[in-house]
C-alpha cells in the first residue's frame, strides 16, 4: 500500500515537471529564419542597383602586375605585389601580416620600378590599369596589366558563425557574399535588422537591411565598399539568455519548488 502511494506521488511529480518544461519551451519565441520570405513564384524580376567601382584612396594597397612574353623583364615590378596575379584569389580572414603590394602614399601616388611615380588616388582600378598599360607599352611589348586592391577588407561582427575581417579579392562584392564568407547568421541573429557602417568623406553612415524582404536587392548599398562593417544584432532570445540567465534559473527553480510543494501537500 505504501509502495503504491509512493509510486503515485512519483508519477504525479514527473507529470508536473514534464508539463512545466513544456510550458517554458512554448514560451520561447521562434525566430524567423527564412530569407526573402516575401518572394513568391509570381514575384516580378528585381533590377539590381547600378554598380560603381570603388575609388582608390590614400593608404590603399594595390596589387599591380605586368605580364609579358619575357617574364624576367617585369620581375622587378611584380615582386612588390607578392608574385603572380592569381595570388589571394579567395576571400580569407585577415592575418597580422601586411598585404603585399604598392602603398598609395599621402600624395595619392605609387612608385613603380621602371615606370616611376604614378598618381592613382581618385581613380578606379580599371582607370589605373589603362594608364599603366599605356606607360608600360613604352618599355615592353604587348604588356598585360592587372590592378586590384590587396587590402579590400570587410569586417563582419555579431551573430555570425565566423566573425572576422575578410580581405576580398573581388571588388564587386555584395552584402550576401560577405555574410556567406562569415558562415551565415547564427540562429540568434536578427535577420530583419542588419547594420551596415560605412565611412564616407570623414563621416559615418548607418544603413539597415532586412534579409526577410526582397527590398534588399533594390538598395543602393547592396554592393559593399572597402572598410565597410557589417553588424548582426542578437535577437531578444539571445539577449535574455545572456543577461538574465541567473534570474531565469532562480525563477524556474522557485516555480518547480512551489509545484512540488503543492503536489506533495495534496497527496499526504
Amino acid at each position: 500500500m505504501l509502495r503504491k502511494k509512493i509510486n503515485k506521488k512519483s508519477n504525479c511529480i514527473i507529470t508536473c515537471l514534464f508539463f512545466l518544461s513544456c510550458c517554458f519551451t512554448a514560451c520561447v519565441s521562434t525566430k524567423e529564419t527564412v530569407y526573402f520570405s516575401d518572394i513568391s513564384p509570381d514575384s516580378p524580376r528585381v533590377k539590381l542597383p547600378e554598380y560603381h567601382e570603388p575609388i582608390i584612396q590614400v593608404d590603399d594597397i594595390l596589387h599591380i602586375t605586368i605580364q609579358t612574353l619575357d617574364g624576367s623583364s617585369t620581375a622587378a615590378i611584380n615582386q612588390f605585389s607578392g608574385g603572380t596575379s592569381d595570388a589571394g584569389s579567395q576571400a580569407t580572414p585577415m592575418s597580422g601580416a601586411a598585404p603585399g603590394g604598392y602603398l598609395v602614399d599621402e600624395e595619392g601616388q605609387v612608385t613603380i620600378p621602371i615606370l616611376g611615380r604614378l598618381q592613382v588616388a581618385g581613380l578606379t582600378t580599371s582607370e589605373v590599369r589603362r594608364r599603366i598599360t599605356k606607360d608600360a607599352s613604352r618599355y615592353f611589348n604587348d604588356p598585360t596589366v592587372q590592378v586590384r586592391f590587396s587590402n579590400f577588407k570587410i569586417t563582419v561582427i555579431g551573430e555570425v558563425a565566423k566573425p572576422a575581417t575578410y580581405t576580398v579579392p573581388n571588388e564587386k562584392v555584395t552584402i550576401l557574399d560577405v555574410l556567406g564568407m562569415a558562415g551565415d547568421l547564427t540562429i540568434h541573429g536578427k535577420r530583419d535588422n542588419i547594420l551596415l557602417v560605412r565611412e564616407n568623406n570623414g563621416e559615418k553612415e548607418f544603413i539597415r537591411f532586412n534579409l526577410n524582404s526582397q527590398d534588399i536587392f533594390n538598395s543602393p548599398y547592396f554592393y559593399l565598399k572597402q572598410n565597410d562593417v557589417i553588424y548582426v544584432e542578437p535577437g531578444k532570445g539571445k539577449i535574455a539568455s545572456t543577461n538574465a540567465a541567473r534570474t531565469q534559473a532562480i525563477s524556474i527553480a522557485a516555480t518547480v519548488v512551489s509545484i512540488l510543494t503543492l503536489v506533495i501537500s495534496r497527496l499526504l
